[in-house]
């Protein structure tokens, strides 16, 4: 999760936030190669005395630097395009969730289970358990199987909610009457934190969102036993 002072993403729990980071640094190092060639043209222009009047009138020269842009354009373009098509594939998901926002909690119903399903609220400061986060907390997590494609189908009952979780990659709104869908795969177990990420009103940064991956047969008993419960 993420911690006091911290320039970079959060580590990567999924394929997909992997392939976003290593987007990130792509595009980052062409941003520094051309912002310090513009750098360095502006500081020889600016400090230099002489005057080359090749440079004053060159097709060649304008050939390049309107060529040029367009294949950094194109060295950025490509893998954000095969980025896109990866975050939006969906295939056969082993575990469908449904998650819907409310002012200001969610409720999950794992649809495969039946009558599966419960409301998760932030834990107050007071009950916090030592270990526990504050303001991140919740009563219920979402405990989901390792290494399994999830999907997860988000939509909100009274206004605009956004369902996130940075190291999983995932953020997609939920828009009352609106069913949109995501998916991701956990490729580690562990605790992962999100939040709202679209301002829903007076309690909006109240409203965590706590996903734990655990291994299948954990999976299995935590179910059984949310069932018994039931």
């Amino acid at each position: 999760m993420a911690h006091p002072s911290q320039l970079g993403f959060q580590d990567a729990a999924s394929p997909v936030m992997e392939e976003l980071i290593h987007f990130h640094d792509h595009a980052l190092m062409v941003v520094i190669l051309v912002s310090t060639l513009v750098f360095y043209i502006i500081f020889a222009m600016v400090s230099t005395k002489l005057t080359n009047k090749y440079l004053l009138d060159s097709q060649e020269i304008e050939v390049i630097w309107t060529i040029l842009p367009a294949v950094i354009l194109i060295l950025i373009a490509l893998p954000s395009l095969r980025l896109l098509y990866l975050m939006d594939e969906i295939d056969d998901p082993h575990l469908t969730i449904k998650a819907l926002g409310h002012q200001w909690y969610w409720s999950y119903e794992y649809t495969d289970y039946g009558d599966l399903g419960f409301d998760a609220y932030m834990i107050p400061t007071q009950d916090l358990l030592p270990g526990q986060f504050r303001l991140l907390e919740t009563d219920h997590r979402v405990v989901i199987p390792i290494e399994s494609p999830i999907r997860v189908l988000v939509s909100a009952e009274d206004v605009l909610h956004s369902w996130a979780v940075p190291a999983l990659g995932v953020k997609m709104d939920a828009v009352p009457g609106r069913l949109n869908q995501t998916a991701f795969i956990t490729s580690r177990p562990g605790v992962f934190y999100g939040q709202c990420s679209e301002i829903c009103g007076a309690n909006h940064s109240f409203m965590p969102i706590v996903v734990e991956a655990v291994p299948l047969e954990h999976f299995e008993k935590w179910s059984s036993l949310m069932l018994e419960d039931a």
